[in-house]
């Protein structure tokens, strides 16, 4: 199992700054995870959020593939359906030679409406594209159609299907399955013996919602704002051109009011190494895992507790699972 970091690049209102300063550090944080020992960077993709949210992963990607020389590259995930497949190949071999054969592809289907209205593309036929495209993809990579060819064969793709059917399709489909859900090993692994695959091939990774902090309790009051905007856009994104009513907008003193225990909410934990170590064995144990990520920033929270928290995650962390 290695563990990683996840990126999603907002720069929002209330805590914005020049985007070539964005970028900049989040390259430069990226250099310093593979430095300290990280196994692998992944960035995700939105369109139209507010706060600038990556909307192309792979072109990022791209300039972290050229800035490191280890570190796996990730995308998670990569909404296919709203790109012609051969330009995702293409652009995916292009990157895996730049660097050396260590780019992972992960696919999602997305589910907000602008986005695919964005691309003049049928959100209610999502699963069908995604599914044609991820067959596609491959074929086009492994059978070494695009050129130039990718450094990787077979090259290693995923799917971000969550719920049993979503875990059947990846299985079927033959790639690994960007859940750490433990619920949907099973159907998983039928669908991989369905399509004729190997079950013992089957291979997943994920997120966790974790923050590692030398002091969790003083970190999670730092980071509620930030975590508040952050689920308040995923919220609006997942009702936006649907015609369901706008959610209500979760504010810090919900959030802190709803905390299980200290420094722990739904959806978020800030933790010692020590019991992060302890709550990814647990989310992972006798799992076929390959990866696990953890975010590298809540929605611009400060830079200190950033650096911070990638440092403790890959040399207290990691070097204990």
């Amino acid at each position: 199992m290695k563990l990683g970091l996840y990126f999603d690049l907002r720069n929002p209102a209330p805590w914005d700054r020049p985007w070539p300063e964005v970028y900049g550090k989040a390259l430069d944080l990226v250099v310093e995870a593979e430095r300290l020992g990280a196994a692998s960077v992944w960035f995700s993709e939105h369109h139209l959020f507010d706060d600038g949210y990556l909307p192309q992963p792979l072109t990022f990607a791209a300039a972290a593939a050229a800035r490191t020389s280890r570190v796996r590259i990730g995308t998670a995930v990569l909404v296919a359906a709203l790109r012609p497949a051969v330009l995702v190949a293409e652009e995916a071999a292009v990157i895996d030679q730049i660097s050396g054969g260590r780019l992972e592809l992960g696919i999602g289907a997305g589910y907000s409406v602008p986005e695919y209205e964005l691309y003049n593309t049928d959100i209610t036929k999502r699963y069908g594209l995604t599914d044609a495209s991820v067959a596609e993809i491959r074929r086009l990579l492994d059978g070494g159609i695009v050129t130039p060819p990718a450094a990787q064969n077979p090259f290693p793709i995923w799917l971000g299907y969550q719920g049993p059917q979503g875990a059947k399709r990846a299985g079927r489909l033959g790639v690994g399955l960007l859940s750490l859900d433990q619920a949907l090993l099973d159907p998983y692994r039928e669908g991989l013996v369905e399509a004729g695959h190997d079950p013992s091939s089957a291979r997943t990774g994920g997120m966790l919602d974790i923050i590692v902090a030398d002091d969790p309790e003083e970190a999670f009051e730092r980071i509620l704002p930030h975590y508040a905007h952050q689920l308040n856009s995923y919220r609006a994104a997942a009702v936006a051109g649907s015609g369901r009513e706008a959610p209500r907008e979760i504010t810090v003193e919900k959030l802190r009011s709803g905390a299980a225990q200290k420094g722990q909410i739904p959806g978020l934990r800030v933790l010692t190494p020590a019991d992060a170590v302890a709550a990814i064995r647990e989310a992972t144990e006798g799992a076929p895992v390959e990866h696990v990520y953890l975010w590298a920033s809540v929605a611009g929270m400060p830079d200190e507790l950033v650096e911070r928290h990638v440092e403790l995650t890959c040399t207290q962390v990691a070097p204990n699972l």
